[in-house]
């Protein structure tokens, strides 16, 4: 039986943070549902390119069009050992839906692995599901993980943090990191 991973994702978000974890997991052997609150499988979502620029924040370009892989309306989180939160713009909204945040709660309710990169841990908090937790995020976040009653963490933008369940990354240079810390909370055995 197939290991299924679920992944939170929406309109912008971030291209590289949802396309190497997607591809990477599914690499490992795990079926990887990317859904999206009012879409179904086959729909898609844009993606947005940020990048660091020199500037005070990061800059976007238009990315590709990602196709989601399953129906939100028919996600069972039973159903799944892990879910990921992309980052990038659709975090900021996607967490308005209600089903989003008892998703998140329920995973967590169930000591299931949780990753998430760049602004997805906006989901986190609004879940209320940080306190207790250390975490990173986009630095920009970092706030938000605070008054959420998590411990926020600055880390190289190519680093990430585990604590518990949960593994965190503040954007996507740290995809090889939330990607291995997340197989390995998942038992996830590589041999070479």
């Amino acid at each position: 039986m197939v290991k299924k991973i679920l992944m939170l994702c929406g309109d912008y978000t971030e291209d590289y943070e949802t396309m190497v974890p997607f591809q990477a997991l599914s690499m490992l052997g795990y079926q990887v549902n990317a859904v999206c609150p009012d879409k179904k499988a086959g729909d898609t979502v844009a993606t947005a390119v940020h990048d660091f620029l020199g500037k005070q924040t990061y800059t976007e370009l238009t990315g590709h069009n990602f196709a989601l892989t399953a129906d939100f309306d028919a996600v069972k989180t039973s159903d799944y050992v892990g879910l990921f939160i992309t980052g990038g713009r659709a975090p900021e909204y996607i967490r308005l839906n209600p089903r989003v945040i008892e998703i998140v709660k329920e995973f967590f309710a169930d000591n299931k692995p949780v990753a998430a990169i760049c602004h997805g841990p906006q989901i986190l908090t609004a879940a209320g599901v940080l306190k207790g937790y250390k975490a990173t995020a986009y630095p920009a976040v970092g706030p938000d993980v605070t008054l959420a009653g998590g411990e926020y963490v600055e880390v190289p933008v190519d680093q990430a943090v585990v604590d518990k369940n949960l593994v965190t990354a503040p954007a996507w240079p740290a995809d090889t990191a939330i990607c291995r810390e997340f197989a390995k909370l998942l038992g996830a055995k590589i041999e070479i």
